[in-house]
């Protein structure tokens, strides 16, 4: 479950981009590299850290900054501003340069600012910031995706390995037996110990522990284990790049790589990992495969009973 208030949501951060002459050096970048592929902040249900997915391409005769961009689907000034090697908009024959996977820019981040703050200075979601940079707790140096020079750039995102497009099917069900009331709903919360902010990327339905946890959908089981503040977790992939998750089980049904079909038993309820809302419940979670990855979605639209 992403809970900002339980991994450091207010951990220490400011930051400043990185453009052409920046203050990072690539010497910099390929040691914060070195330490996101070995960072144990980093949880294993979010997608490896933009930072440990950089390319590196060696200039050939022939090859402008245009061209180059275009091979990978990226804008130009992504790659310039990743590569002070690269002036005026002209890249040198035998030189190497790094590729982002999708358009950003890269940040320092001493001290001053929380995730919250940079995710509202570039007006993206601090969710998908988190996720983005591996679910770190502690990084030195991130990647803010959006288009260089461009404000309100994100819904304009590519992938430099675009992903194949997948129409989104509409799928609905309920994971539960009975219909329940909600303990915690999606989106920004204050969380009821700490009463710190948080955004809460699921749902979390009132249930007794023991209770029965349904799948919504038919899909395959991608993840079926105990995941640090999930508690037990089973992650199911269905057609059309969606996904569901049931988090906090007391026990799990099911095993990976197994083929289910909507209603099959999953688990039961429990209280594992570290559940937001006080009383038993089942934290239920949607997500989209986009560019960034698997997206959290508000739930609310998927639920019928």
């Amino acid at each position: 479950m992403f809970n900002l208030g339980i991994v450091n949501f207010y951990m220490n951060l400011f930051t400043r981009p990185l453009w052409v002459c920046s203050l990072v050096s690539s010497l910099a970048i390929a040691s914060t590299l070195l330490q996101s592929e070995n960072s144990k902040a980093a949880e294993s249900s979010c997608s490896i850290p933009a930072l440990s997915r950089i390319q590196r391409h060696t200039v050939s005769r022939g090859e402008t900054l245009e061209s180059i961009a275009q091979r990978y689907n990226l804008v130009p000034e992504t790659i310039s501003a990743m590569n002070p090697s690269v002036r005026n908009g002209y890249v040198k024959v035998n030189t190497e340069i790094q590729i982002p996977p999708f358009n950003g820019i890269v940040v320092q981040v001493p001290r001053g600012q929380t995730w919250r703050q940079v995710a509202a200075k570039y007006k993206i979601r601090v969710d998908t910031l988190f996720e983005v940079n591996g679910c770190q707790k502690d990084p030195k140096i991130v990647f803010v995706p959006l288009i260089p020079g461009v404000k309100n750039s994100t819904n304009g995102l590519v992938m430099a390995s675009p992903m194949p497009t997948m129409e989104i099917v509409k799928i609905a069900g309920f994971p539960l037996k009975n219909e329940t009331t909600v303990g915690l709903a999606y989106g920004w919360q204050i969380e009821p110990v700490t009463r710190k902010v948080f955004f809460h990327s699921g749902i979390d339905l009132i249930a007794p522990v023991g209770s029965s946890v349904e799948a919504i959908a038919p899909g395959v089981v991608v993840f079926a284990k105990e995941q640090e503040s999930y508690g037990k977790l089973v992650i199911i992939n269905h057609n059309g790049g969606l996904q569901s998750r049931y988090a906090q089980l007391d026990t799990i049904n099911v095993t990976l790589g197994q083929q289910i079909k909507q209603g099959d038993i999953l688990g039961t309820v429990g209280t594992t990992g570290k559940p937001t809302s006080t009383q038993p419940h089942l934290h239920f979670e949607m997500r989209t495969q986009g560019s960034l990855g698997w997206v959290a979605e508000d739930p609310k639209g998927y639920l019928t009973k």
